[in-house]
């Protein structure tokens, strides 16, 4: 039997998700939002967070270009195992972490998971602290304006 690959699945990606939607619990994050927010809890130190995920290779930046539809996928995923929640708002939809959620998360032991709730748990605090508009703003003064029109489900463009 052959399995799927899981680095930079739909899988792995709707994880991410629901552990960076409990943190930021009772906050709701937009597609555009939980795509910045994916790429900033994978590569952390970019930004001036804990140590990252996944190795600091050239050209990541260019990464944000292809998360877009893995983790819309993997929000769907997580929404059918009722992880988090599509809800409508003001500006459409919104994604929020259901009430099973913090359960699931607190089921994570491994390493890896262990690193990314402490780095969602940072990314969480810095949206409350700065807001969503500062964080993005956090985030374009670290890694370039790739960002500038990266929100309400938008395509991020490559300002960079």
């Amino acid at each position: 039997m052959k399995f799927p690959e899981l680095y930079n699945s739909p899988l792995e990606a709707g994880i991410r998700a629901v552990v960076v939607l409990e943190r930021l619990w009772p906050a709701t994050a937009d597609l555009g939002e939980m795509v910045l927010f994916d790429h900033v809890v994978v590569h952390a130190m970019d930004v001036g967070g804990p140590i990252s995920l996944h190795a600091s290779v050239p050209g990541r930046k260019g990464e944000l270009l292809v998360r877009r539809g893995i983790v819309e996928a993997g929000l769907d995923m997580m929404r059918r195992c009722h992880l988090v929640e599509k809800i409508a708002d003001d500006d459409g939809f919104a994604w929020r972490a259901s009430e099973e959620a913090n359960s699931y998360v607190e089921l994570l032991e491994s390493d890896y998971s262990e690193d990314l709730k402490n780095c969602a748990g940072w990314l969480a605090g810095k949206v409350r602290e700065l807001s969503k508009t500062g964080f993005r703003t956090l985030v374009v003064e670290h890694i370039g304006e790739w960002t500038e029109n990266f929100s309400h489900g938008s395509a991020p463009t490559a300002n960079a």
